[in-house]
């Protein structure tokens, strides 16, 4: 496809690329040293990424795009744990006997939690992680008070659910599937349902413990007029199964992110992930160089979110996108 508007992460997803690929079989990724030289000190940095899709594999790379800018030289050992917990502990455990590691970048909340269980000697930084308090990742987001912080993917739920409604004004019921391991998800489900209360919604939901599940959570939605992706790891990465759904019963797809509609959703307002990566990164260089500690350094989030819109995604479940939304779109997918 081609996107007609600049998308500011596609300028960082070359950059690690290589480096994720390797490990898409999961276990050890082996290391990829960062451009750089700025300083005498190479950092190594172990990372534990949850599983594999555009969102994950975005922030990874824009943390790597944080040393690179920044001229710092850098050893990243990235993992996958392929959506598993078990694995996730494991590769945390490694890093945590590893007296080489500088510092650990958890990318989602199951990888963060298994790392801030396993390693309390050096720095943790999450990311891509929607409620960090509610993970038992930190004391609080101003405050973290331990080794962990890192930067929230909190989405705006409430205005995507609200864009369902200018998508397709006659819908009276969202259907959305999620997974029960996820903290996150369930916190947007929180959101989602109290917004959708204000519109006079009926909110539908499913649960699902892996991937293989979600044909069989779409078809126990029943009727619904609409479909809300949240920023859920599970879902995502079997978003070809909710677009093939959607398609075949004729609903719209919002997401909580940039990814899936590039994949064929109808809209989102999202974040960056690319960005919050750098962001992430960036926090990392305070820590490394500057001495600065996790324990008093809040929790950062992003602030602007893109409209970001698919009319093709669009016309392939029967609906075409009001005129205006295309105008407000930051990108319009062709």
């Amino acid at each position: 496809m081609r996107i007609r508007k600049s998308l500011a992460a596609l300028g960082m997803l070359a950059v690690g690329s290589l480096a994720l690929s390797a490990c898409s079989n999961g276990g050890d990724a082996g290391s990829t040293e960062g451009a750089g030289g700025g300083g005498d000190d190479t950092f190594k940095i172990g990372v534990i990424q949850l599983v594999q899709h555009p969102a994950l594999d975005a922030a990874t790379e824009g943390f790597q795009q944080a040393f690179t800018e920044a001229g710092i030289d850098a050893e990243f050992d990235i993992q996958v744990a392929n959506g598993e917990q078990s694995t996730a502990q494991t590769i945390a455990a490694g890093f945590a006997g590893d007296p080489d590691i500088d510092l650990v970048l958890a990318v989602a909340t199951p990888a963060a939690q298994s790392a801030a269980t396993a390693i309390t000697e050096i720095p943790v930084l999450f990311t891509a992680v929607t409620d960090p308090v509610a993970a038992d990742l930190v004391a609080s987001a101003e405050e973290p008070g331990g080794n962990v912080t890192g930067t929230t993917d909190l989405n705006p739920v409430a205005d995507q659910i609200e864009l369902i409604t200018e998508l397709a004004p006659d819908a009276e019921s969202v259907g959305i599937v999620y997974s029960s391991g996820e903290v996150n998800s369930q916190v947007q489900v929180d959101l989602a349902q109290e917004k959708a209360d204000e519109l006079g919604l009926e909110l539908k939901t499913a649960t699902i413990t892996n991937v293989g599940e979600v044909p069989t959570a779409l078809d126990s939605l029943g009727d619904v007029d609409s479909i809300y992706v949240p920023t859920d790891n599970t879902v995502v990465s079997g978003i070809d199964t909710v677009l093939t759904y959607a398609e075949n019963n004729q609903v719209p797809v919002v997401s909580g992110d940039t990814g899936p509609v590039e994949s064929g959703a109808v809209a989102t307002l999202g974040l960056d992930y690319s960005k919050l990566g750098v962001q992430t990164g960036e926090m990392a260089i305070r820590i490394l160089q500057d001495g600065e500690d996790p324990a008093t350094m809040a929790v950062e989030e992003q602030t602007e979110f893109d409209l970001v819109v698919n009319p093709a995604g669009a016309e392939a479940v029967g609906i075409e996108l009001p005129q205006d939304l295309i105008d407000r779109a930051a990108t319009v997918i062709e």
